[in-house]
C-alpha cells in the first residue's frame, strides 16, 4: 500500500511538473520537457478544462522538432519542382500549338526562328571577265574581239534563217569578221530641224499679259529702266459714258487685248493717270493700240476736257492714223491722220 501510494504521489507530482513546464519559461525551445508538454497538449492528456480556441492557439505556437522542420523543407522543395515542371510543360504545349496552327510565313518570325543559324563562309578569289577593282583585268582588245564575234554570230544566225544552210566545209572556209572598234567620236544633234524654230515667238519678258509680253520683246532697247509690266491697270469695267472718246478708247483697248483703266479722268488727264498706275508713257507712237492723249484745246479738242484717241496705223514717214469717237457720233467712230505725233503723249502698256 505504501508503495502504491508512493507511486501515486509520484504520478501526481509528474502531472504538476508537466503543467508547470508547459506554462513556465524554459531554457530551450526543443528541450525534452517542452516536447513532452506539446505532445500531451496535442492529445489533450493533461489539458483538462481548456477551451478549444486556446488549444488551437497552443498548437500553432508550439515549437517543432528538427525532423518536422526537415520534412517541411523537403515538402516545400517537392512542391516547387512540381510547379516548375508544370509551367514548363504548359509553355512547351503553347508553343507547339502555335507552330501547328501558324503558316510557314508566320513561323519565320516566331520564337523558333529567333536563334540565328551558324554559317561558315569561305572567301574565294573572283576570276571573271567583268570589270572589278582587282588586279585581274581583261585587255580591252580582247573584249572588243569578243563583242565582234558575238555580233558576227548573231548576223550569221539571221542569214542562216533567211537562206539555205551551206555545208560544213564551206562554213569552215569563211574568214573571221574584223574586230569592231568602239569609238566615242561623234556629234550631238537636236531632234527635228532647228531651222523650223521661230525665235520671234519666244518671249523674253515676264509680263502676265501675252500681248504686253509680245510688245515688250520688240521694245527691249527702249523700255524705261525698272519698268514693271505687271503694274496695276486700274481696270474694273467700262465706267465711261457711252459714245464719249474715253468710252471708245476703253472698248478698243480691250478688243486689242491691252490694259486700260476705268477711272482715268477727262481726256487731258489720261497721261498723268496712266503714269501714276505704272504705264509706260512718252511722246513716241510705237504700236497699234497706243492711246493718243490731247491736251485741253490741242488739235481742235475740247478746251476743258481735252481728248483721247487710238493709234490704228503708223506710216513709214512717221505720220499716224487714229480711230476716235465723240458724244455727237452716237457710238460711231471716225479716223484722222496726224503728221506731228511728237507733239502728243502716248500711253503704251
Amino acid at each position: 500500500m505504501r508503495h502504491a501510494a508512493h507511486k501515486a504521489a509520484n504520478s501526481s507530482r509528474q502531472s504538476i511538473c508537466t503543467s508547470r513546464s508547459l506554462f513556465s519559461a524554459t531554457s530551450g525551445a526543443h528541450s525534452a520537457k517542452a516536447v513532452r508538454a506539446v505532445q500531451m497538449a496535442q492529445s489533450n492528456g493533461a489539458m483538462v478544462g481548456l477551451d478549444q480556441a486556446v488549444i488551437d492557439r497552443l498548437n500553432e505556437v508550439a515549437p517543432q522538432t528538427r525532423r518536422a522542420l526537415r520534412e517541411a523543407t523537403r515538402a516545400a522543395e517537392r512542391r516547387s519542382h512540381i510547379l516548375t515542371s508544370a509551367s514548363l510543360a504548359a509553355l512547351v504545349g503553347t508553343a507547339a500549338t502555335a507552330v501547328a496552327l501558324a503558316g510557314p510565313e508566320d513561323i519565320e518570325g516566331s520564337i523558333l526562328a529567333d536563334a540565328d543559324p551558324t554559317t561558315t563562309t569561305q572567301l574565294k578569289r573572283i576570276t571573271t571577265d567583268v570589270v572589278s577593282r582587282s588586279q585581274d583585268r581583261t585587255p580591252l582588245s580582247e573584249v572588243n574581239q569578243a563583242v565582234a564575234e558575238a555580233q558576227s554570230g548573231d548576223q550569221q544566225d539571221q542569214e542562216s534563217q533567211a537562206a539555205p544552210q551551206p555545208d560544213q566545209a564551206a562554213q569552215d572556209e569563211q574568214p573571221l569578221a574584223d574586230t569592231v572598234q568602239v569609238s566615242s567620236e561623234g556629234e550631238w544633234h537636236a531632234t527635228g530641224d532647228a531651222s523650223q524654230l521661230d525665235v520671234e515667238q519666244m518671249s523674253r519678258s515676264l509680263a502676265n499679259n501675252p500681248q504686253v509680253a509680245t510688245l515688250m520683246d520688240r521694245d527691249q532697247g527702249a523700255l524705261p529702266e525698272g519698268f514693271n509690266p505687271n503694274h496695276a491697270t486700274g481696270d474694273s469695267g467700262n465706267a465711261y459714258s457711252f459714245s464719249q472718246c474715253t468710252w471708245w478708247v476703253y472698248v478698243r483697248r480691250h478688243e486689242l487685248g491691252l490694259p486700260v483703266g476705268s477711272y482715268m479722268g477727262n481726256g487731258n488727264m489720261w497721261a498723268n493717270s496712266a503714269r501714276a498706275l505704272g504705264y509706260w508713257v512718252d511722246n513716241t507712237p510705237r504700236h497699234v493700240g497706243d492711246i493718243m492723249v490731247f491736251a485741253a484745246g490741242q488739235a481742235g479738242s475740247d478746251a476743258y476736257y481735252g481728248h483721247v484717241a487710238i493709234v490704228e496705223q503708223i506710216n513709214p514717214d512717221g505720220s499716224i492714223v487714229t480711230s476716235e469717237c465723240g458724244a455727237v457720233m452716237n457710238g460711231k467712230t471716225y479716223s484722222r491722220t496726224y503728221t506731228n505725233p511728237g507733239d502728243f503723249q502716248f500711253i503704251h502698256y
